[in-house]
């Protein structure tokens, strides 16, 4: 029996299968606003009948956006567009997620299909970021400015508020971003960090900025399910680990969060990665299985089949999907008819669900 298209219980949701759509940022916002490009795209993945759609990194703060077409959510005006995107994904049988972020460091740069350069704060587009150390990501970029301690709390209180606006907008999953070298998981490699109070040196004190997120964020919460997306490694020598992800998954679980989304890297431009397929799942398998949590995991995974290998050998307990979805909106349906399930189709694509069944026989 396949396990891709059986469902995953939370606590309080269900998700019809176990195939998610991973954040994709898609720079296409003006002073953070969802607008009609957000809604086609995160709404043909739920006319595809994706389990959950975990939508873009949402900055908590405009200087927290990765370039400025990123998608905001530090304003009460930007709730109305994504009550919309939330509406409609709900309408079609899906859950929808938001990812809440701040890219500390790797701020302030352009769009990756110009270039993938950092503005000056004096350049148009451009602002000061900021870090947990003035360490740049690239020699070539202007430093950020080490936040003070107030700086942090604030930033904190913007998390907080940025999913109470969530909340108002009706998200289903609040996925706070720890992964890939933005603001809170530059605070944990001792590459990025050299602090030397109670944020900086030991694991407990790297590790202090993203529980205090999660204890206030857990605050404002109703019934929303609480995710943190981390990377597992950085790899690189002398950062973050696999061993201390697990130690920081524990005490996420012990927190009340429900899901880790496990990935990698993204830390330091030096890391080393061999990219193949599956090469992500190993880390995913072992905080599961070590932690207990359910674990989704990420990477180059194209195919049903390899989908349901990686449930089937109990190495995470969903998938997270992104390019491949921007090949395919409806990879659902494709995954679905890979292993021969029968799954229910948008009744307005349902000619198309025949032509496929006719052509098999």
């Amino acid at each position: 029996m396949s396990l891709l298209f059986q469902p995953l219980q939370l606590k309080n949701y269900t998700l019809q299968n176990r195939i998610v759509v991973s954040p994709m940022c898609q720079y296409s916002c003006e002073d953070g606003f969802a607008n009609h490009w957000h809604l086609v795209h995160l709404g043909q993945f739920a006319i595809g009948k994706a389990g959950l759609i975990i939508q873009e990194a949402s900055a908590v703060s405009p200087e927290g956006r990765i370039t400025y077409g990123d998608l905001g959510i530090w304003r009460d005006e930007h709730i109305a567009p994504l009550k919309d995107i939330v509406n409609f994904v709900h309408s079609q049988g899906s859950l929808i997620g938001i990812q809440l972020a701040h890219a500390g460091r790797k701020a302030s740069t352009n769009k990756p299909w110009i270039n993938r350069n950092q503005f000056r704060p004096n350049e148009e587009n451009g602002w000061q970021t900021v870090g947990p150390s003035s360490i740049p990501f690239h020699e070539k970029d202007h430093p950020p400015v080490a936040l003070t301690k107030e700086e942090i709390k604030r930033i904190v209180h913007d998390f907080k508020a940025a999913a109470e606006r969530a909340v108002e907008a009706g998200y289903d999953i609040i996925e706070i971003h720890g992964a890939h070298g933005y603001l809170i998981h530059q605070f944990f490699s001792p590459l990025i960090n050299n602090r030397t109070d109670e944020y900086g040196g030991s694991f407990e004190n790297r590790i202090r900025f993203l529980i205090e997120i999660i204890n206030e964020v857990s605050k404002v919460l109703t019934k929303q399910s609480l995710w943190v997306r981390i990377s597992a490694t950085d790899w690189a020598e002398g950062s973050w680990t696999c061993f201390e992800s697990v130690k920081l998954v524990h005490i996420l679980k012990s927190m009340g969060v429900e899901v880790v989304d496990v990935s990698t890297g993204g830390a330091v431009h030096h890391q080393e990665i061999p990219v193949h397929e599956n090469y992500q799942v190993p880390f995913a398998n072992r905080i599961k299985n070590e932690t207990g949590i359910l674990t989704g995991t990420v990477g180059i995974i194209n195919s049903a089949k390899q989908a349901e290998q990686i449930l089937q050998n109990h190495e995470a307990d969903f998938v997270l999907i992104g390019r491949a979805f921007l090949r395919n909106p409806h990879l659902v349906y494709q995954f679905a008819n890979e292993l021969n399930i029968d799954i229910n189709w948008a009744p307005q694509y349902e000619r198309g669900k025949e032509t496929i069944q006719n052509k098999n026989q």
